[in-house]
């Protein structure tokens, strides 16, 4: 309970008519325990105090002070002034008194009265009463705990029912004065005869009036825990300070405790580090697996597996990383702060172990996740190519179906003259033909030889199938050359070609073969990244389409010269067979595909404008990922200078910073809505294949590291502060030594680098200005002396502690660390050698049953478990030996 309380009147909520309430008659006994010091006492708890002289009366004998003088008269106001005045007094104390007025008081508020005195007691005595740093209630709980333990039938767990049968206040008192009470003939079973010979002994002999009533305690289900309160007070301030023993025992079990809770921290680290290091050894192997996958539907699982890795599977990682760090950070500072040796984790469990091992981590995650996106891309293109050229092959084998059988005919031997000539232009229209088929034969070749730099993993069929169009090619040009030869020897029935079909298969063939490559080029596959890329599709597609009238004007030409034969046939009564003798093509073929082209268009123009939505939705992705981008960076960058200046900020104190560290962290956390929204904008762009992003300088990357960052930093400075404040409170460090110590550090770290670290010169002068005779002489000087390298030795051994590490720098931990050591006291294995000394009674051994009688458990058995036997003459059988485990405590000897 802390010196500024508030002790609200609603505490108080007992009638004084109730036959069950205890407060009247023990808060009256107590009040005379005082009063009659100065003559005097009360009958009447809500009437003699109405006039407020024996309320001030009281204050002045429980305070030793003195209050103001009272007023004399008899009237309501006299009376109310009093005991402002004792309300006054009482507030002065640092109490605030809720709900408590004077004019209650004088009017006998019976509950107002007892709630007054209730924080009387409180306050006076009650709240100075603290057993290893607890709160007043608990500490003199923890009192009563530790003096009846020996005793059976005695289990103090709270301030009512654990008193009922008396056994705990025998206990009690026959714990510091057994010559008043004979214990072993108490039993369970007479809790009024064990209340009343309580009673008895105290007042008679104790000087503790009796406040209870035994028969209202022992019909009482729950008695009333103020009264029991107010009266076990009595018998702490009674027998405060009555055993010397007491007091060595507490030293002993705070230092046993500090020794097991740093065992127990120590053992914590080595698993968690273990656990950390174990996972990072299996996760490495994964991530340097780069065996890639055939399809992209493989791939984009591998992926997505990533993005479960670094979503799900790291983060936690991250934090234990981050809390591994604290912990070894917390323990090394308590085992500083307890005068105990450094702890030195296992071989490969260093905090540097484990940053090594999580920075090759991070560095073969990064090269995994560009190596998974440039294999996207890789496949991404190669099924672009082998369904392109599928395509061409396709197209090509449908075009070559059956020529190397019409080439290998020998029509020409058993053919009339006229039909010799018409197999001759029929030949070179198909060469004409051939030859416009070469650039697609060139493009498959191509083709398949990207496909192979590209390491396609059916390659071979790729290769087997071009092969296979090449040997048809070189094929089909042997065979054409070797056809013409023989069609050339029989030239003399050229005479008779009819030149219109002549001319007709040698427009129509071109012709043809342009509306094949408009009709390939319209149902041409595409692949594009950008706005700009798909506009120059739209610029050639409208290209294209510039160039179909005067396309139409050729159609038409041709099919005047299929108009002109029929003409030529009806005018001078020829018979047609109906097939043109020089090409394959008909007027039909020609009309049938010119429709097909146009049908084409305008469903080449609806897949245009659908890539150029898509491109567009994929710029906004990109402008709204760079939106949020360009604002999370820079936001994370200030955090992290706001927290470096708040750490060694001197406005203000401990508190007050780690305050403010604590409002940083949780607005670190209430923005990492942000990060999550973010990250959901850069799955979108990742799930649409958008790679690149011109709108901002910031990845997703540079976000989370810097996040990870941020979200480290925080954690590390206020263990750094949780650590200045359990120095400053272990060391009993002022608020104004820590902010000297701090405007120090800070003047001579922004004399050059303004980092939070200074260099051993700046230290120097530092130390020289606190007033360290640390001053060094030039080596050229003639006033070098023994002083002077005094100074150098001396400055030398202060940066081996704070700088053990040889890093050539001094941070502000490391400073306070050390100006903590050089300005406050701490617990010396002399000290805890002459505490086991005095519980042995100057002895220089000790035995088990002094021990767990002085001891709590616990400590008793963790000492007798440590403890080595004491070898001397004139001991009993199974003396320890305290001195070598005090040594073995403070790393003096092995424990």
């Amino acid at each position: 309970m802390s010196n500024s309380g508030q002790y609200p009147i609603s505490d108080v909520t007992y009638s004084v008519t109730s036959p069950l309430s205890h407060l009247p008659q023990t808060f009256t006994a107590w009040c005379n325990s005082h009063l009659r010091k100065a003559g005097t006492q009360i009958e009447n708890i809500e009437e003699d105090f109405r006039n407020g002289l024996k309320l001030m009366l009281l204050l002045e004998v429980i305070s030793g002070e003195r209050l103001p003088k009272p007023d004399k008269g008899k009237m309501r106001f006299h009376k109310i002034a009093n005991v402002n005045k004792a309300l006054d007094f009482i507030c002065s104390k640092g109490v605030k008194l809720v709900s408590i007025g004077a004019e209650e008081i004088v009017d006998g508020n019976v509950k107002m009265t007892l709630g007054m005195i209730w924080t009387i007691i409180l306050r006076f005595a009650i709240q100075d009463i603290s057993v290893e740093e607890t709160s007043a209630k608990e500490g003199l709980l923890l009192w009563c705990q530790r003096k009846t333990a020996p005793y059976r039938n005695v289990n103090v767990q709270n301030f009512h029912i654990s008193w009922k049968d008396g056994l705990a206040l025998c206990a009690l008192i026959h714990r510091h004065r057994p010559d008043l009470i004979d214990y072993s003939k108490l039993r369970k079973d007479d809790p009024i005869g064990n209340l009343n010979t309580a009673f008895e002994v105290a007042e008679k002999f104790l000087d503790i009036p009796k406040m209870l009533d035994a028969e209202d305690i022992v019909n009482t289900p729950k008695p009333d825990e103020k009264a029991i309160m107010t009266y076990v007070s009595c018998f702490y301030h009674a027998f405060a300070g009555a055993e010397q023993a007491e007091t060595a025992a507490n030293r002993i079990c705070k230092v046993l405790a500090v020794n097991q809770e740093n065992e127990k921290l120590m053992e914590e680290y080595e698993k968690l580090a273990s656990e950390l290091l174990e996972w990072i050894r299996r996760t490495i192997p994964w991530l340097e697996n780069r065996a890639a996958e055939q399809t992209m539907r493989a791939m984009q699982q591998k992926l997505e597996d990533f993005r479960d890795y670094r979503r799900i599977h790291k983060p936690p990682r991250v934090q234990e990383k981050c809390q591994l760090e604290i912990n070894f950070n917390t323990l090394q500072t308590k085992l500083r702060l307890s005068n105990r040796p450094a702890f030195m984790p296992s071989e490969g469990k260093m905090v540097s172990d484990i940053a090594n091992a999580w920075k090759g981590l991070e560095q073969v995650e990064k090269g995994y996740e560009e190596w998974l996106l440039t294999e996207i891309r890789r496949l991404e293109r190669l099924d672009h190519l082998a369904e392109k050229f599928k395509q061409k092959c396709a197209m090509h084998e449908s075009w070559t179906g059956g020529k190397e059988d019409l080439l290998s005919q020998k029509d020409y031997e058993s053919a009339s003259l006229m039909e010799i000539r018409a197999l001759m232009r029929k030949h070179e229209a198909f060469e004409s033909d051939l030859a416009a088929h070469q650039d697609r034969v060139e493009q498959i070749a191509a083709i398949a030889q990207e496909l192979n730099e590209l390491d396609y993993h059916d390659a071979a069929t790729v290769n087997a199938r071009c092969q296979g169009i090449c040997d048809q090619w070189d094929n089909l040009g042997t065979l054409t050359q070797k056809r013409r030869d023989s069609l050339e020897r029989v030239e003399k029935l050229w005479e008779t070609i009819d030149q219109l079909y002549l001319e007709f298969a040698k427009r129509a063939a071109p012709f043809n073969n342009w509306m094949d490559g408009a009709m390939e080029d319209l149902q041409d596959m595409f692949i594009v990244h950008s706005i700009e890329e798909i506009q120059s599709l739209i610029t050639a597609h409208d290209q294209f389409k510039a160039t179909l009238p005067e396309a139409d004007k050729e159609r038409m030409a041709t099919m005047g010269i299929h108009n002109e034969i029929l003409k030529i046939a009806q005018t001078y009564g020829i018979k047609l067979s109906g097939i043109n003798p020089y090409t394959t093509l008909s007027p039909q073929d020609i009309s049938t595909k010119w429709d097909t082209v146009k049908h084409l268009v305008p469903l080449r123009d609806q897949m245009l404008q659908e890539e150029v939505a898509r491109q567009q939705a994929n710029e906004r992705l990109r402008r709204q990922f760079a939106a949020q981008a360009n604002i999370i960076g820079p936001w994370i960058q200030t955090k992290m200078e706001e927290i470096s200046h708040v750490s060694v900020d001197i406005a203000g104190s401990l508190e007050e910073q780690m305050n403010s560290l604590k409002q940083y962290e949780q607005n670190i956390i209430n923005y990492k809505s942000n990060i999550d929204k973010l990250e959901g904008d850069h799955q979108l762009s990742q799930e649409s294949l958008i790679f690149d992003n011109k709108h901002t300088n910031y990845t997703m990357e540079h976000v989370r590291v810097g996040w990870e960052q941020l979200l480290t930093t925080i954690a590390r400075t206020i263990n750094e502060v949780e650590n200045q404040i359990l120095t400053r409170d272990a060391k009993g460090i002022s608020q104004e030594q820590l902010n000297e110590f701090r405007a120090s550090f800070n003047h001579f770290d922004r004399v050059r680098h303004s980092n939070g670290m200074m260099d051993p010169d700046d230290f120097r002068a530092c130390l020289i200005s606190m007033g360290y005779d640390l001053v060094v002489l030039p080596p050229f000087s003639n006033n070098r002396d023994d002083c002077s390298l005094t100074g150098e030795v001396e400055f030398a051994r202060i940066m081996t502690l704070v700088d053990p590490n040889n890093t050539g720098v001094v941070t502000f931990q490391a400073f306070i660390d050390f100006m903590t050591r050089e300005t406050a006291e701490t617990d010396t294995a002399e000290q805890v050698m002459a505490s086991f000394k005095i519980l042995a009674s100057d002895k220089n051994y000790i035995t088990v049953d002094e021990l767990r009688r002085e001891l709590p458990p616990e400590q008793a058995e963790y000492c007798i478990s440590r403890m080595t036997r004491f070898v001397g003459s004139d001991c009993p059988s199974g003396a320890l030996d305290y001195i070598s485990f005090s040594s073995a405590l403070y790393g003096e000897s092995d424990l």
